[in-house]
This record gives structure tokens, C-alpha cells and sequence, in this order.
């Protein structure tokens, strides 16, 4: 079987350039580390590329601004976790189930390390930059809450849990899964939770909830 000699080539040419998505997911772990070193207010664009490995001009083109570049990583972080949480696999899976898998998911997220610190950023540095609280409240917070309510709102909707206002009750969810361990590791009093204290603790929540809400409960 031959070669076709245009395709030798072709292959001894310079190596394909990285596509955008690439170089997006690239500049965004580069910012990541920078504004956890140095804070928002610090991190240099400059030196963001310089990590990233690309031109300034080439990180402006895709983050046209360092606000556009901060919402961008925190989109991806609560994107893996939208991403984790499957619509068919939760429509079939048992209650019990679903909610302890939600949860954790949920956990493994708000409850990391680099979240801890993204949140101790903005919530030090949103005075001067605005931006930052808007960025976190509207692609951390409001996706998740979003997806996780309309999931209680199918099972209301099913007949498998009763609740007058899945609103109010998803924000009560998600409170009692990660605020006392975020504020405590925001604090410095406790290290992050491992995933086994995680993972035990959406259970402790799927058992405190669903016998609030079980609508056959004794």
C-alpha cells in the first residue's frame, strides 16, 4: 500500500496549532494558578500568558479582558459539575440514590480546595472589583442552584417528594451540604473535607432531608 507523497509532506511540516478550545482551557489553568498565588488585583496578564505559554495578544483575543478570563475559569469549574450530573441517569435512579450522588457531586465541587480559595478572592477583593462577586453569584452559583432545583421540582412533580417552594428548599439543600466545611476551611480552622467525609456527609444530608420531604414518611 502506497503513501500519497502529498500527505508525507504534510507530516514533516510544522506541527498543527492548537485549536482555540485548547488554548482557551490552557490560559484558564495558567490564571488559575496566578490568582491563587498572587489575588486578583496582582495577577499580571503578562504573566498569565507567559505561563500559558502564548502571546499577550493571542490572550486578549480569546479573554478580551481579566474579568472575562475570571468568569471563564469559574464557568469551567461549575461546568465539570453540571456535566457530572446526567439527566437520563438521574430521571431513573432511586431518590435516595440520586440526591446522595447530586450532593456529593456537589460537594466534591464547592468543598475543593481551589474553590475555597477562589471564594476567599472574591470575597476579598469584590470591593474594588465588582466584577468578581457578579462572576461567581451568576456562573457558580445560579447553575447549580438551577439545575439541582429543577431536579427537586421534577420529583415534586412525580409525587415522590413534597415541598411547597423547591426554591427556597434547594437553597436550604445546598446550605446544610457545604456551608459549615467551606466557612471553617475559608477560615483556616479545618483543612478541605477528603472525598470520604464528602461522600458521608451527602449521605447524612439525603437522610436529614428526604425525611422532611418523604411524602409517605412515618
Amino acid at each position: 500500500m502506497f503513501q500519497n507523497n502529498e500527505d508525507v509532506k504534510r507530516s514533516r511540516g510544522r506541527p498543527q496549532v492548537r485549536c482555540d478550545d485548547d488554548t482557551r482551557r490552557v490560559i484558564i489553568e495558567a490564571a488559575s494558578k496566578q490568582f491563587h498565588e498572587k489575588g486578583y488585583a496582582a495577577a499580571c496578564i503578562s504573566d498569565i500568558a507567559q505561563e500559558a505559554g502564548v502571546s499577550t495578544k493571542t490572550l486578549y483575543r480569546l479573554f478580551p479582558t481579566k474579568g472575562d478570563l475570571f468568569s471563564d475559569l469559574v464557568s469551567a469549574r461549575t461546568g465539570r459539575f453540571l456535566l457530572a450530573q446526567d439527566a437520563r441517569t438521574l430521571a431513573t435512579a432511586d431518590l435516595r440514590q440520586a440526591l446522595e450522588r447530586m450532593l456529593t457531586d456537589y460537594g466534591m465541587l464547592a468543598l475543593a480546595g481551589d474553590t475555597v480559595t477562589i471564594m476567599r478572592l472574591v470575597i476579598g477583593e469584590s470591593d474594588r472589583f465588582p466584577e468578581l462577586a457578579t462572576s461567581f453569584y451568576e456562573q457558580a452559583i445560579v447553575r447549580t442552584n438551577t439545575l439541582m432545583e429543577n431536579w427537586l421540582r421534577q420529583q415534586v412533580d412525580r409525587g415522590t417528594i413534597v415541598l411547597e417552594d423547591p426554591h427556597a428548599a434547594c437553597g436550604m439543600l445546598r446550605g446544610m451540604m457545604i456551608m459549615e466545611p467551606q466557612r471553617a476551611a475559608m477560615l483556616g480552622q479545618q483543612p478541605v473535607p477528603s472525598i470520604e467525609e464528602i461522600a458521608a456527609r451527602a449521605r447524612m444530608c439525603a437522610d436529614l432531608f428526604l425525611n422532611g420531604v418523604a411524602k409517605n414518611r412515618t
